[in-house]
């Protein structure tokens, strides 16, 4: 059996060779991410940004003087693994997105790796007493925040010293302060640095870490009671409040639970020895645990009623995924507490290492591409559409063409190979377009053109518009929620009028031609008249006017606007 490790190897160089390794690391990622927006950053620099990261940040998190090499090896398999993750959902999307929900998946499962591995490492072997797991937990978000806020106040120190020189005419700290390079290189030394300090300082950082759960404590009984206050009342209240919200209930509620099991874990603390004495505290402790399971299953109701109303999407299967732990979770809870009453915490705590252990697993298994949550969604959108629940016009066609993966996009090809003619336009606008955010912008103007046959009124009545002319108005807004009326001014001109909201007033802009014979708005909407102003624009007579107006003239030139 190895050396169990009760007690780290004092390492004195650790702050400043944590420092070099984090600044280093900097520098690299900021080679990797440095691109200009004309060109996307490939998958390839997007994984390999992604290794220097996570490695980074794994190795100087978990390392110690003894055993160094297995930290290292730790750092190594993570950084391989989420950079692959993160090559994978880089290419998943046609706009090369990394931060899709596997990816944070994989980081996730990194975040709960760290202390189990920490464990692993002290005990020598595959062992997880919960004393050593829950501190190292603990101890590794106290470090990190605490790290973080070190960097920002170092960032502050720095333009406070350039501000001072650049008083004096010596700009050379505020223009390397403005370099991207420089940046990354002063945040990874002074965040390695402070991740360096706070490990070869035991007693403070453990007295950081009781005081981080002192005040967690003393927030247990206001959450425990307004939990309680907040179940007690369903009964009287219903749930129609909670589906009706403007605040998404699935993931209100699952923060809830998260903080219920935060808060009670700092009042349980690592052991019976470290339990708060406070009967108060116990007892909020034990609320909070018990709450978490109602909380979970509220939380599935709703997200079952939005998957009824809406069907399947990526976010829904993960929320799906967070509700089943948190399930599992208050099961685990409720069954404590009904073994150990009081004592609750000596039973859930060895439940709370195998949960973490579970977690971390099942993390890592949905970041990696073994089931296709895009492909789920795809299909279901497909036969709610099938079935006429959702119009073409309602239908997410952004969805299917950049949160849905090849297999949105391939829905997308058959619809626009075999749909009906509406359907045709609009899914190929949205893989004609490049930009996720662009695609609505597109399909509703595909959407209106196809509706100007029996929306648009032309004056004068029976005059013929161009093709490109009336491409431009379907490009407006004017004419998507009503009647519209186009009034042709000139060869070069047009007035559209129109609503822009639904049973909104009317406004109106000027499309102009260039000299290339294209059509456009001159970008300024007005008002036909003061508000409420909604008219039928069917059948209400148009006509244009020549309206004298007074406006302010110095040295010949028109100041301001037009008046009376």
């Amino acid at each position: 059996m190895s050396e169990r490790l009760d007690a780290q190897t004092i390492w004195p160089w650790r702050p400043w060779l944590m420092a070099a390794i984090c600044a280093l690391a900097g520098l690299i990622f900021n080679w990797l991410t440095d691109y200009t927006y004309s060109a996307e950053l490939s998958p390839f620099r997007q994984a390999a940004a992604t290794f220097v990261a996570i490695g980074t940040m794994a190795f100087v998190l978990t390392v110690e003087l003894r055993r160094w090499k297995w930290a290292l090896g730790f750092a190594i398999g993570w950084a391989a693994v989420i950079a692959l993750v993160g090559w994978f959902t880089a290419g998943y999307n046609s706009q090369g997105e990394i931060f899709e929900w596997p990816f944070l998946s994989g980081v996730f499962a990194v975040l709960l790796a760290a202390p189990l591995f920490q464990t692993v490492r002290d005990e020598g072997a595959w062992r997880f007493p919960y004393e050593r797991l829950h501190n190292h937990a603990w101890m590794d978000a106290v470090i990190g925040a605490a790290s973080l806020f070190f960097t920002g106040i170092s960032f502050l120190l720095a333009w406070l010293i350039a501000g001072l020189f650049d008083l004096i005419g010596i700009d050379l700290l505020k223009d390397l302060l403005q370099d991207e390079w420089f940046g990354w290189l002063l945040a990874g030394f002074a965040f390695g640095a402070a991740v360096g300090m706070l490990r070869e300082r035991d007693a403070l950082l453990t007295t950081l870490q009781r005081l981080v759960m002192v005040v967690f404590s003393v927030l247990a009984p206001v959450l425990a009671a307004a939990l309680v206050l907040f179940l007690a009342s369903l009964p009287f209240t219903g749930l129609d409040g909670l589906w009706n919200s403007v605040i998404p209930a699935t993931p209100l509620l699952l923060v809830a639970g998260g903080g219920a099991v935060l808060l009670a874990n700092a009042v349980i603390g690592n052991g019976k020895a470290e339990r708060s004495p406070s009967p108060v505290l116990q007892w909020a402790a034990m609320a909070l645990v018990a709450t978490v399971l109602p909380l979970a299953i509220i939380a599935a109701l709703s997200i079952g009623q939005r998957i009824g109303q809406y069907g399947w999407t990526p976010e829904r299967i993960w929320g799906v995924i967070a509700v089943g732990v948190a399930i599992a979770y208050g099961a685990a809870a409720w069954w404590s507490v009904w073994r150990g009453r009081r004592d609750f915490d000596d039973a859930l705590r060895p439940l709370q290492t195998k949960l973490a252990i579970g977690l971390c697993g099942l993390a890592l298994f949905l970041a990696l591409p073994i089931v296709d949550f895009g492909a789920i969604s795809a299909q279901s959108q497909m036969a709610r559409f099938a079935a006429g629940k959702v119009s073409a016009a309602e239908f997410d066609w952004r969805a299917m063409a950049f949160d849905f993966g090849p297999a949105g996009r391939a829905r997308l090809r058959e619809i626009a190979r075999s749909g009906p003619p509406e359907q045709r336009r609009l899914a190929s606008a949205a893989l004609a377009t490049k930009d996720r955010y662009a695609v609505e912008a597109e399909v509703e103007k595909a959407a209106s053109a196809a509706n100007l046959g029996t929306r648009l009124r032309v004056i004068p009545e029976g005059a013929a518009i161009p093709d490109n002319l009336r491409n431009a108005i379907a490009a407006t807004r004017y004419c998507r929620v009503g009647p519209c009326v186009v009034t042709l001014v000139d060869e070069r001109r047009a007035m559209i009028a129109g609503s822009v909201i639904k049973d909104d007033n009317v406004e109106s802009a000027m499309l102009e031609r260039d000299a290339k014979g294209a059509w456009s708005q001159d970008g300024h909407s007005r008002d036909v008249a003061k508000p409420p102003f909604r008219p039928n624009l069917v059948t209400a007579p148009v006509e244009l006017r020549t309206v004298e107006r007074k406006q302010l003239y110095i040295d010949g030139k028109p100041v301001g606007e037009a008046f009376e």
